[in-house]
């Protein structure tokens, strides 16, 4: 209908054309650690200019960022404040980042905008960033496929039933076509995350068919951060996931053959830094968003030469 937004809250019907209302509006921008997205194999201890818009194309009933996810359009002019592609890339390089992430709500949803973007972050020698959902069509992605050097995508289950209950999202399979492609076609770094929420998606059937698809369709030194589920939005009525949870998801992923399974939301677990799955030595050391890196020699472990799956500026590879 003209004068409606869609889905998203942030494309709008003007006289039949479909127009995006919220190019370079941000909500939020900082300066987080890569750590923050989450990241760990990606340039570690690094800081990334991160930036988010209002909108999604889902609507989660646990989402951490409600307020501005299920914000539409006429929420931009009192909530946000205008920061062109190029005043981006001005601030990240001014504040010390090394790279950019669009991040906070969905990316796709202001795709325009995090295009321009990262053209020019990629000019200016940044590395680049989607923190996604993972819902865009092949099409989107081979757009801005040459300039996107990380695809950081939630995996929120592995059932019909599951996206439909907690996302509304009946088609979620292209979640893991475009994924694969993104690795496949780009070669962009890919880690997974999947926030365990008690009672929805901690079944052996859901965690067992997601850790063998990321084993066996991205690759076993693919990192898989099983989080801890705190109550939110629609879902406060649900208690904490238990910590003996994270741990069984975490034991799931590593019988499945993945190398690196990290527990998140869980301060101070051992499973947070990084060990040579290959020799046993300590490789990053992580406390919270505290990093150091000990034992890198580019992707490899410098100790046996194992092949750890990180991207780094210190090998020289800003992609």
């Amino acid at each position: 209908n003209p004068g409606k937004y869609g889905v998203c809250g942030m494309y709008m019907n003007q006289q039949g054309a479909l127009f995006n209302v919220n190019y370079g509006l941000v909500s939020s921008a900082a300066a987080d650690p890569i750590e923050k997205k989450p990241l760990f194999h990606f340039h570690p201890g690094t800081l990334c200019f991160s930036l988010g818009t209002l909108g999604c194309n889902f609507h989660c009933k646990h989402c951490q960022n409600w307020e501005i996810s299920t914000a539409n359009g006429s929420a931009l002019k009192n909530t946000c404040r205008e920061l062109t592609p190029e005043a981006a890339i001005k601030l990240a390089l001014q504040t010390g980042c090394r790279g950019i992430a669009w991040t906070y709500n969905e990316p796709t949803i202001w795709f325009e905008y995090t295009l321009d973007s990262a053209k020019l972050a990629k000019e200016n020698n940044l590395y680049t960033v989607y923190v996604t959902n993972g819902y865009a069509t092949p099409e989107a992605l081979d757009t801005i496929g040459p300039f996107l050097d990380a695809w950081r995508v939630d995996i929120k289950g592995f059932s019909d039933e599951f996206y439909k209950e907690l996302s509304g999202i009946p088609h979620w399979r292209e979640i893991l076509e475009v994924t694969k492609r993104a690795k496949d076609k780009w070669n962009m770094h890919i880690e997974v995350v999947t926030n365990i929420i008690p009672g929805m998606n901690d079944d052996e059937n859901q965690l067992k068919g997601l850790a063998d698809w990321i084993c066996n369709e991205l690759g076993e030194l693919t990192p898989w951060h099983v989080t801890r589920f705190y109550p939110h939005h629609r879902l406060n009525n649900l208690p904490p996931t238990p910590l003996a949870a994270i741990e069984r998801a975490a034991e799931i992923g590593h019988r499945a053959g993945l190398k690196f399974v990290y527990a998140g939301n869980v301060p101070g677990h051992e499973s947070e830094s990084t060990r040579c799955y290959a020799c046993g030595k300590p490789i990053v050391r992580r406390v919270g968003y505290q990093t150091e890196v000990t034992g890198l020699n580019g992707p490899k472990c410098k100790y046996c030469g194992a092949d750890l799956n990180f991207r780094s500026i210190e090998s020289g590879d800003l992609s």
